[in-house]
């Protein structure tokens, strides 16, 4: 949903705002004239000068409604999640139209195709790259450096991108802006032969009285000490390199690329394109490539390291960009050289393989101001660009124009804005690994909020298979959970769980869209839809998997859900049955009970336990009004209906849709799970206590019933029937 208002809108970014300030005046407001005038060069070295040909004014910045174009690299789990982070500090700052380029693995793709068609953000459009298909292009050079062949790819940008295309910014993953993109791209003005509004020194005149002699670098060895010319073959904006890496004194025997002086960083890049393809760039750099790979074995920074060879061979190609826009974090950074003069800093760079993690004694102030932007709530992002008119997905608008016709005043309005909500959605938040195809093999469907997170333990020791889980969270507890993951023993060992984070928004748990959610990502042919709450027994796993090979569920194409019979425990400590024999043992003596026999009997009656208990094979039994079984189904199964929200029905609706559909309900003989006792939900507290709510819940039941006879005709009067009778009974 595109936001109408929030509440918390304006105290989130005031605090946002606020931190920024607060770590800029201390670390960096020491010279509040500084600004752009911060030299690019570190110290006085003899290529200083080159890298401080940038202007001393602030630049013009590009018109409002300028579309900018940003290209990144990214593959893979990890290095999707530090792409959010980067593109909301973007959005966070930016007030121009931005296209996305980005080159992707098959994995980030499907990550940020989702994540960008559920967040819905104004004046932002997408462009995908596949990188397999660039991969032929530069796996004839060894790279060394932890990016593997994927840190090469920026040097082919030029010519995957569109002809069209004449300006790009190029970004690493690892980098969090303090500034907006569009003072960046203003940048491009001074280039030389952009003919720029104000240029990067003062006109030329016969005497350079001022700055200009050391802003450049003269090109002509009979140039006079007066202001250069503007040269004219500029095509690569790039900040010098802030490490001794480049001038191989770090260590004994460190023989690194060839560089002009300290070289420089590719991690924030200004391309012209349009001037580099006429400037024969794929011929240069796979030239000079081919030629440092005869006495060099393999590159130790991948593109940089190429970039710097043909720069150290064609200087005239580089515009030096001020150091402010690529503080570098490495470990072995000079980087204080630049931030502790000036008095804004508008791009971080953590550039070492330790990320944040990287030892500096300034390093907490700028873990500061990425992890602000870690946290910030990306909905707050979902704004408008004033002046910029932006055509909307369909998607999108399509539910700005539900959201328009909803009465305010009706009852049910907050029920409703909430089934209306797109959810932001970010599949397989961490790295997994698909199960081997198997032809009977299964997945446990769930989801979950923060407050049950300690129930993944355990649900890994009682299921061995793979799970696709889907979390309620805000962003700050999205870093919460990773955190939780990453220390956890038991977790961070299984590969084969993905999860799935759904952005929280709006005061109701959309359970329905989440199970949609978790049930989409499963990958193998079969689910078993449960609860966090619940453990399944220790067997279920093998068992569930030989009873649909049993069955020939697959070969006989048969429409069947097997039913797992529920059970639950009032007390937070007991004692696991490991067999159905154990289980009636506690059943006997009162320790477990059938799953809501003193609250809601009827929903889970049909399952019939007497019979159960004696049984030794699949039994069927027959749909009843408020059945809601867990249930193991083919994937491509019906979907839950996302108009229920909060607590009610949500199971039970998706069980008529299943009889609906003719699937026969087989209790399984030797399946149970079990519930864990927790407090109350908040839904369902609100369901106790208020008659709106309940009154909300049975309207969006006769909506329900609506549907259905619309859908089945004379069948689905059946359930109406059902429904009508149970309410005379209550």
């Amino acid at each position: 949903m595109l936001p109408r208002g929030r509440p918390r809108a304006l105290g989130a970014a005031t605090l946002l705002l606020l931190l920024v300030v607060v770590v800029g005046f201390f670390l960096f407001g020491r010279d509040p004239e500084y600004g752009l005038q911060a030299a690019a060069t570190l110290d006085g070295d003899p290529y200083g000068s080159r890298n401080r040909s940038t202007s001393n004014l602030q630049p013009l910045l590009p018109p409002k409604c300028e579309l900018l174009h940003v290209a990144i690299v990214c593959a893979g789990h990890n290095s999707s999640r530090e792409v959010i982070t980067l593109v909301k500090s973007v959005l966070f700052y930016r007030k121009n139209p931005l296209h996305l380029h980005l080159v992707t693995d098959a994995v980030a793709r499907s990550i940020l195709e989702t994540l960008f068609r559920t967040w819905m953000v104004p004046a932002v459009t997408i462009r995908f790259y596949d990188a397999e298909e660039l991969k032929p292009l530069i796996s004839w050079i060894p790279n060394k450096h932890y990016s593997g062949l994927y840190g090469l790819m920026k040097l082919v940008l030029p010519s995957i991108l569109p002809l069209s295309l004449a300006r790009v910014v190029v970004l690493d993953t690892d980098v969090t802006f303090s500034s907006d993109i569009a003072e960046l791209w203003a940048l491009f003005a001074h280039f030389s032969g952009e003919a720029p509004a104000t240029l990067p020194w003062p006109a030329p005149s016969p005497t350079c009285p001022g700055p200009c002699c050391v802003l450049t670098l003269s090109h002509s060895p009979e140039a006079a000490p007066s202001c250069p010319p503007l040269p004219d073959k500029q095509v690569i904006g790039l900040v010098e390199n802030q490490s001794d890496w480049y001038l191989g004194n770090l260590w004994k025997n460190h023989k690194p690329w060839p560089a002009l002086g300290r070289g420089f960083n590719t991690g924030v890049i200004l391309l012209q394109l349009d001037r580099l393809r006429q400037s024969g760039w794929e011929q240069m750099w796979k030239l000079m490539a081919k030629r440092e790979l005869l006495t060099l074995q393999a590159t130790s920074l991948a593109d940089q390291d190429v970039f710097n060879a043909v720069i150290k061979e064609h200087p005239e190609l580089v515009h030096p960009l001020p150091c402010v826009w690529n503080v570098q974090l490495s470990d072995h950074t000079l980087a204080e050289r630049c931030y502790l003069e000036a008095a804004d800093l508008k791009v971080i760079h953590w550039n070492s393989p330790k990320k944040l993690r990287v030892k500096n004694k300034h390093a907490e102030f700028f873990r500061n101001l990425h992890l602000t932007f870690l946290g910030y709530d990306g909905n707050l992002l979902r704004r408008e660009l004033f002046g910029c008119p932006s055509q909307l997905p369909a998607e999108a608008e399509q539910l700005q124009q539900a959201m328009a016709q909803l009465d305010e005043e009706e009852p049910c309005f907050e029920f409703r804005q909430q089934q209306l909500t797109m959810h932001r959605v970010h599949i397989t938040f961490l790295p997994h690994r698909p199960p081997p195809p198997q032809p009977h093999d299964v997945t446990l469907v769930a989801q979950l909020s923060m407050d049950r997170l300690q129930m993944l333990e355990a649900l890994c020791r009682h299921w061995p298979g793979p799970m696709s889980l889907a979390l309620y969270l805000t962003d700050a507890e999205a870093q919460q959970f990773l955190h939780f993951v990453e220390t956890s023993p038991v977790l961070s060992a299984r590969k084969d769980v993905a999860y799935h984070i759904v952005y929280r928004e709006g005061p109701l748990y959309p359970v329905n869209q989440l199970r949609n959610v978790a049930l989409a990502q499963a990958l193998t042919p079969y689910v078993f839809l449960s609860d966090i709450d619940f453990l399944p027994a220790y067997s279920l796993y093998d068992y569930l998997r030989a009873s649909i090979e049993q069955l020939e569920l697959s070969s006989l194409q048969r429409k069947a859900a097997l039913v797992v019979p529920a059970f639950e425990t009032l007390h937070y400590r007991f004692s696991f049955p490991n067999s159905k024999a154990e289980l009636l043992t506690l059943l006997d003596a009162g320790s477990l009970y059938t799953f809501r026999y003193h609250e809601w009997p009827q929903g889970h009656a049909p399952t019939d336990y007497a019979r159960w208990r004696e049984a030794q094979a699949p039994y069927r039994v027959q749909w009843a009004a408020d059945y809601e079984p867990y249930v193991v189904v083919p994937r491509d199964c019906p979907r839950y209906d996302p108009r229920f929200v909060g607590f009610g029905w949500n199971k039970v609706a998706h069980i008529i849709e299943l009889d609906a559909q003719e699937y026969e309900l087989l209790v399984l003989p030797e399946a149970f799970s079990i519930h864990l006792p927790h407090a109350p939900s908040l839904d369902i507290s609100r369901f106790r206590s208020s008659p709106t709510y309940r009154d909300c819940l049975q309207a969006f039941k006769e909506e329900f019933h609506q549907d259905l006879s619309r859908r089945y005709g004379a069948a689905a009067l059946k359930y109406l029937t059902a429904l009508q009778l149970s309410q005379s009974r209550a």
